[in-house]
């Protein structure tokens, strides 16, 4: 069975969007390329070829990586209770180390961590999962143990 990937009705259309340009726009462009090559002469000592080669060999992999992901995508909802953490929910929470930090549970394809939107498989996503406002959290760090606490669920 293939792994389920949550994702954000937003997040969905990029993915359906970035699969489009990559069938259309960006297979024509090395299409062109190959073509182009092509027309330099000795294919097996030419650059230009074998980048556009490799280029399409990229290209195919992403298309294929996308349809995978599109067709196990889960939408995430925006959930309904407010009082525990699910993939969705927006938290704040403080911690004796960063003061008081937002952040949003997402699938693992729409986490960016720099922006506060923290995977619901990483470990301090996962952390959060299922827990209630005023719930403290620990989470093992390199740099020793993290405390967190839950001081609002949206």
């Amino acid at each position: 069975m293939a792994q389920q990937t949550y994702l954000s009705q937003e997040g969905l259309e990029r993915l359906r969007q970035e699969s489009k340009e990559l069938k259309t726009i960006k297979r024509q462009e090395i299409a062109k390329r190959l073509q182009d090559a092509k027309e330099l002469g000795d294919l097996s000592e030419n650059a230009e070829y074998i980048e556009a080669k490799e280029a399409q060999s990229m290209n195919e992999v992403r298309i294929a990586e996308l349809e995978e992901i599109i067709k196990n995508a889960v939408v995430i909802e925006t959930p309904q209770k407010k009082d525990t953490v699910e993939i969705g929910s927006t938290i704040e929470v403080k911690s004796a180390d960063n003061g008081i930090e937002r952040f949003v549970i997402v699938g693992s394809e729409e986490a960016r961590p720099a922006e506060g939107k923290i995977s619901n498989e990483s470990p301090l996503g996962r952390s959060f999962l299922g827990k209630k406002m005023g719930d403290e959290v620990e989470i093992k760090t390199p740099k020793g143990i993290a405390k967190y606490k839950i001081i609002k669920i949206e």
